[in-house]
Order: structure tokens, then sequence, then C-alpha cells
């Protein structure tokens, strides 16, 4: 079984993969870090999404030999020495999650867009989270969420 290395949050990190092993589960199995979640194994309802160099990704459509040599962020890196990520700050304090399933993917395609916008219209931010699906929420207090991280992230302070 080769050995794959790549970094996670920060680390370097050398997993045992076989080569059809997904990311996501290289992820939740050999990494425990089970924030990213599995929902359709098809790509589609944006749960498992992490950062792979900065850019949004399905981690269950992507093998883990995919991911040799690149960073990839989860949920579990959002945070910094202890302190919660202003998209986390902002989730909590607008309500955007109920269930929480959803939650990781959207934090992680949020945080994508932010790293390149602090100043997102809503339709920006509605087309960058278009490939995550929640059931419980409307998506209303995802967009405002969002939006208040951005302001957070641009140092104006919570509303």
């Amino acid at each position: 079984m080769p050995t794959l290395e790549f970094h996670v949050n920060g680390r370097a990190a050398k997993v045992q993969a076989e080569p059809s092993d997904l990311l996501v589960d290289l992820i939740r199995g050999p990494l425990a870090l089970t924030g990213t979640h599995v929902g359709c194994d098809t790509g589609q309802c944006g749960a498992c999404t992490v950062l792979v160099d900065g850019q949004a990704t399905r981690s269950c459509t992507l093998l883990g030999v995919q991911a040799t040599g690149c960073h990839v962020t989860t949920v579990e890196g959002l945070a910094q020495g202890g302190e919660p990520h202003a998209l986390q700050q902002a989730f909590t304090a607008c309500h955007g999650l109920q269930c929480g399933f959803c939650t990781p993917g959207m934090l992680m395609s949020a945080a994508a867009l932010l790293r390149d916008n602090r100043n997102p219209s809503e339709a920006e931010i509605v087309d960058a989270l278009e490939g995550n699906l929640c059931r419980c929420t409307g998506y209303v207090n995802i967009v405002a969420s969002v939006q208040e991280a951005a302001r957070l992230m641009r140092g104006e302070g919570a509303r």
C-alpha cells in the first residue's frame, strides 16, 4: 500500500492508502478528522467540502492520491490558536445552522469565497454556496452568517 504525503490543517500528514481511496475516507479514517461529513457520496450535497490548495473541493469525489503534495484544510483547520474563525462565530450568532450536518461544507465553501472576496454581494454568496444542500434552514440565515463573517473579517465588528 503506497504512502501518501500532503499537508492537512497546516501539518504534514502521511497516510497509507490504496489508489482507489477517496480523500474523505482518509480524512475521516486515518487522520481522524470527523468534522468533514459524508452525505451523498456523489459530490452533489457539499457536506464533504474541504479546501484543497485553497479551492473548495468535494472530498468524496477526489482520490487521496490526487491530494498528494497539496494543502488540505478541513473544518477543524478554520479555527486558529483556539479562537473560532469569523465564519464559525457568525454561524453561531446568526443561527446559520440547525441540525449541523451541512455546516462543515457550508463553512468551507464560504471560507473559499471570503478568502478571495471580503465584500461579497448576496448573489455572490448564493453562487458560492450553490452546491451545498441544507434541508433545515432555507438558507436565509446561512447567507446572513456569511455576510456577518465578511463584516467581521473586514474589521467592522459584529452587528
